[in-house]
C-alpha cells in the first residue's frame, strides 16, 4: 500500500492519539511508537507488554483506515493532496484531540507528552534507529504539545511536505483545516469516541 512507504520518510503522523490510545500502561505506550518502526520479524525481540503496544498500534490503524467518518474526511480532502489525504486528516485529528484534550484527559497535555518523553529516554536502548532518530526531533521541537495550536500543525505539515518524496502540497493543508474547522470538527468529534470505546475494549485483550 502506497500509504506504508510514506510512513517511517513521513516520520510525524498521529503519534499523539497512539500514545493516548495506550492508557496507563508505560510498556503498551512504548509498543504502539514502535508500531511503525518495527518489522513483523522482530517483534519477538521485545517484552510481551511492548508486542502488545505494536499489535495495539496495527488494530487503532485499522480501525481508522476502515472508519466511515475517518474516510469520509480524506475524500474531502483526497482531490488536492492525493496519496497524502491519509496523512493530513492523521494531522488534523491529532490537532483536535490537542485541542480538545480535557475532554478525554485528567492529566495536563504538557504533562503526559513530558512523562512520555521520559518514558522514551528510559527505553532508548531498545528502539530502533529510525525511532530514535524520529524521537530527537519530536523532543527537540516538542512535536505532542505543539500540535494544540494551528501553528503547530502548520509547521509540521511544512516540515512534512519538503520531506515528500512526491508533489504532496501539505504546505497548505493547515490553512485548509482553518477554512474549513468545523466540519474536521464535527468529523473527529463523531470518530474519536467510538475509537476511544472501541480501543478501551479491546486493549487488554490482545
Amino acid at each position: 500500500m502506497l500509504l506504508s512507504i510514506f510512513i517511517i520518510f513521513l516520520n510525524q503522523l498521529n503519534y499523539l492519539a497512539h500514545i493516548f490510545l495506550s492508557g496507563d500502561n508505560d510498556l503498551l505506550k512504548v509498543g504502539n511508537f514502535l508500531g511503525d518502526f518495527v518489522r513483523s520479524k522482530d517483534h519477538k525481540k521485545y517484552s510481551t507488554e511492548i508486542q502488545k503496544g505494536i499489535k495495539l498500534h496495527h488494530y487503532i490503524d485499522h480501525y481508522t483506515d476502515t472508519h466511515a467518518t475517518f474516510k469520509k474526511s480524506k475524500i474531502r480532502l483526497r482531490p488536492r493532496f492525493g496519496h497524502y489525504a491519509p496523512v493530513v486528516v492523521d494531522m488534523y485529528y491529532d490537532h483536535l484531540l490537542a485541542l480538545n484534550w480535557s475532554k478525554f484527559s485528567k492529566v495536563r497535555l504538557e504533562n503526559f507528552v513530558n512523562h512520555f518523553y521520559k518514558l522514551t529516554d528510559k527505553n532508548k536502548s531498545i528502539f530502533p534507529k529510525k525511532a530514535n532518530h524520529v524521537l530527537y526531533y519530536m523532543k527537540r521541537d516538542n512535536w505532542l504539545y505543539e500540535y494544540r495550536t494551528l501553528e503547530g500543525i502548520d509547521k509540521a505539515l511544512i516540515g512534512m511536505s519538503r520531506r515528500a518524496k512526491f508533489v504532496s502540497k501539505m504546505e497548505s493543508a493547515a490553512f485548509m483545516l482553518k477554512e474549513n474547522f468545523n466540519q474536521y470538527q464535527e468529523d473527529f468529534n463523531s470518530f474519536f469516541p467510538e475509537l476511544l470505546a472501541e480501543i478501551n475494549c479491546v486493549r487488554n485483550q490482545l
